[in-house]
């Protein structure tokens, strides 16, 4: 998925239990990688964006996403768009609506406490193995080393989406070119696909974000601009 990932099953099952659960976790994340990556010609995404696959003829999950990518991109005013780059590129949904469906099956299987991080969106369920709500650190846009907020929570998604690891990979799909004016931007909510959609299309918005985020229902945000200002709602988890 073009990024480090990261699980932690707190539960104490036995070692063969919790061995099988983080195995089916990769696994599915590696069939998510086959079929939507935009680096792999081979991928369903890019025989379908080159027209050799019709999408009639693409997997369930392949016409689901995009048909909520349809959806998100009438409920952000068109700012999360798939095509925003020219190609088809549903990844502002999918990285997050993968490890939401991998924590879905962990929690049905009896994994009710876990933290899956897939390169800065991260789903928390349940407590860590001190007891404790989990602490989730958000990297400092200027210091890859450092962290510039930690969230703590027991039932938590938590999205990023900035340009400091990527560059400016986010464009603003009505100008066609990357977008300015927002550095670093989390989402918190209940849906870590719907909150890492958000979360690019704010980014995607430039500072017009901000006041579209203060008024989305039901989610939480961080926000640093280029200037380095924090903008936050309140109370963050």
């Amino acid at each position: 998925m073009g990024t480090a990932i990261s699980l932690d099953l707190a539960d104490d099952l036995p070692a063969a239990e919790l061995d099988e659960l983080a195995g089916g976790v990769f696994t599915w994340l590696r069939e998510v990688d086959a079929r939507f990556s935009t680096y792999r010609a081979d991928s369903e995404v890019c025989r379908v964006d080159r027209g050799e696959l019709p999408l009639s003829g693409a997997s369930a999950d392949l016409r689901a996403v995009l048909a909520r990518c349809a959806d998100l991109w009438k409920a952000t005013d068109g700012f999360f768009d798939v095509y925003a780059t020219g190609r088809l590129d549903p990844s502002g949904y999918v990285k997050g609506w993968a490890v939401q469906v991998a924590s879905d099956r962990l929690l049905a299987a009896g994994a009710a406490n876990h933290c899956l991080n897939a390169g800065g969106d991260v789903r928390v369920r349940g407590h860590s193995s001190t007891g404790q709500p989990w602490r989730i650190g958000v990297r400092h846009p200027w210091d890859a080393m450092s962290t510039c907020l930690v969230l703590t929570g027991t039932d938590l998604a938590v999205a990023t989406s900035g340009v400091y690891e990527r560059g400016r990979h986010v464009y603003d799909p009505r100008r066609g070119v990357p977008a300015r004016g927002l550095r670093s931007v989390t989402v918190v909510g209940s849906d870590l696909g719907l909150a890492d959609a958000y979360a690019t299309a704010a980014v995607a918005m430039g500072p017009a974000g901000l006041a579209w985020l203060a008024a989305l229902p039901d989610h939480r945000h961080a926000v640093i601009s280029d200037n380095a200002h924090l903008h936050h709602s309140t109370p963050l988890p």
